[in-house]
């Protein structure tokens, strides 16, 4: 059942995502609502529980962001961390030529996801069928 739910979602967002990317500004404005939206909620959720101070929200907060590995790749984000572990210079002082090489290699490794999605897609329609023919045996 969960496995249908997040194969609906998975193909849904795939064609959503690939409409909206022509049109960058929508896209946008629909993300950005969408966050609100999100935040809005968890902000009304907790206001419904009186322990819910702001103390305690950070503490909550800084629990759970640690434990999922989000807290610094959130606040000052991967490429950031990395550039700083690798010594490399700052993106504003890089020359034109070495942010291209970097876009080059962004969207090799976007291309590869997408491959990888694929070839995960197919793998679990064989999973599918197999499990379909031991069921009739």
């Amino acid at each position: 059942m969960i496995r249908k739910i997040n194969k609906f979602f998975d193909k849904l967002e795939d064609k959503i995502r690939a409409s909206l990317s022509r049109y960058p500004i929508l896209y946008a404005i629909i993300g950005g609502v969408g966050i609100v939206l999100f935040w809005r909620g968890i902000w009304h959720t907790a206001d419904l529980y009186p322990f819910m101070t702001g103390p305690v929200s950070i503490v909550i907060s800084m629990i759970i962001l640690l434990a999922t590995g989000l807290f610094v790749s959130f606040f000052i984000g991967d490429r950031i961390y990395l550039s700083g572990l690798k010594q490399e210079k700052k993106l504003f002082e890089k020359t034109e030529k070495e942010i291209e090489e970097i876009e080059a290699i962004e969207k090799e490794h976007s291309g590869l996801d997408k491959s990888m999605n694929e070839i995960k897609t197919k793998l679990e329609k064989i999973e599918a069928e197999i499990k379909e023919l031991k069921e009739r045996k």
